[in-house]
């Protein structure tokens, strides 16, 4: 017969401390040879000794409240900025720790890969823990209350061993994406290279750019068949209305992402912060203006006016100038960088699938809702 699940807390099974920083005005404590964690690496998956940016002497320790961990602790971020507070690691090598990380030192007993994996599981609700106030923390005695759901240690090594293996097939994906970008940018770099004997026009003469229409609020619907785009990177609502076809390209007029380049494949509302490019002319494939416009999209932003709501000026927008080939090669281009394009949308796409089936199992695993088979268990059970 397997045992039941146990209902603990965090601080039932562990011990749990943090860190500190050597002065920073003392020379002696820094650029030593002993690794200094900080929140910043602290990212949902392990840390390894490459990954750190900081190192302090001996000295730095001794004379702080700095503190070594030993390898193959769990760290949290106690606070940071953005999503970082609630995160957690795997730490790879003995290492220092400043007070924003509190390691999590687990008594025997517990596997430390399936608690990881439920402190993983439980971001969101680790986060509402924190405390209020004007930046809102983590604290020892808070990670200490965190509820755990903790089966018999063999069946917590089997469920730990399970989504581990997601794990590895999502960083398998996330790193062949790096790769696939970085060979994109590359290539995007050696097909488009502003030639001498090409063709260089305004921007202006080769479309009409035209500014988009604002669309009142009542005819924004959560389940509108069109989306609407009002400047920014993604659409701002929906609608049952549309003014601008499929094919064609935008710039963002408007607000911190101005200059931002967009292609739309379906029917959308052009919004009053959005810049259409209309009637391009035929000498001039979609496509490659798209690659060109993208690949210069700091040049863009580069044009933006004013402090309080920045925008780009419609002649500004014209007088940027365009290099291409003749057609022909255009269409070369375009088909190249299309497909190498749509590889790394296909492994988006699969690495979105591959997330949410791991968070799937996590919630049935973790929560006794579904229960590993007993012959698979019997493989953990110690001899």
């Amino acid at each position: 017969m397997r045992g039941n699940y146990k209902h603990v807390a965090l601080g039932d099974i562990s011990i749990i401390s943090s860190g500190g920083t050597p002065s920073r005005t003392n020379p002696r404590y820094w650029n030593g040879n002993i690794p200094w964690v900080k929140t910043a690496q602290i990212q949902n998956c392990a840390i390894n000794e490459q990954d750190v940016d900081e190192w302090i002497t001996k000295e730095g320790l001794l004379e702080s409240s700095a503190k070594m961990i030993p390898a193959g602790t769990i760290l949290m971020a106690m606070y940071g900025q953005g999503k970082t507070r609630g995160r957690v690691s795997i730490l790879n090598f003995d290492a220092s720790i400043n007070q924003a990380c509190a390691a999590i030192e687990l008594k025997k007993g517990v596997d430390r890969d399936y608690i990881y994996q439920f402190l993983l599981a439980s971001y969101s609700r680790i986060r509402a823990l924190s405390n209020t106030g004007g930046q809102e923390n983590l604290s020892a005695g808070l990670i200490k209350e965190i509820p755990l759901t903790l089966p018999p240690l063999p069946e917590q090594k089997a469920i730990a061993d399970l989504l581990s293996t997601w794990d590895v097939a999502i960083e398998q994906i996330e790193r062949l994406i790096r790769a696939k970008e970085k060979r994109f940018k590359w290539l995007r770099i050696s097909l488009i290279r502003d030639e001498k004997e090409w063709t260089e026009v305004k921007l202006g003469v080769i479309c009409r750019v035209t500014k988009g229409e604002q669309l009142n609020v009542a005819h924004m619907k959560a389940d509108g068949s069109y989306y609407a785009l009002n400047g920014g990177i993604k659409p701002s609502g929906r609608t049952d209305d549309w003014n601008t076809e499929a094919g064609i390209i935008t710039i963002s007029e408007g607000g911190n992402s101005c200059g931002y380049v967009n292609f739309n494949t379906e029917r959308f509302w052009s919004g009053g912060h959005c810049y259409s490019l209309l009637n391009v002319k035929k000498s001039v494939d979609m496509h490659y203006l798209f690659f060109y416009l993208k690949m210069n999209e700091p040049k863009l932003m580069n044009l933006r006016v004013g402090s309080g709501l920045p925008n780009i000026q419609k002649k500004d927008v014209d007088r940027i100038k365009v290099s291409f080939p003749p057609l022909s090669e255009q269409q070369q281009i375009a088909q190249a960088l299309n497909a190498a394009q749509q590889e790394i949308d296909i492994l988006n796409q699969m690495l979105k699938k591959y997330k949410i089936q791991k968070r799937g199992l996590m919630q049935k695993m973790l929560t006794e809702k579904w229960r590993v088979k007993q012959e698979i268990v019997n493989q953990y059970m110690e001899a």
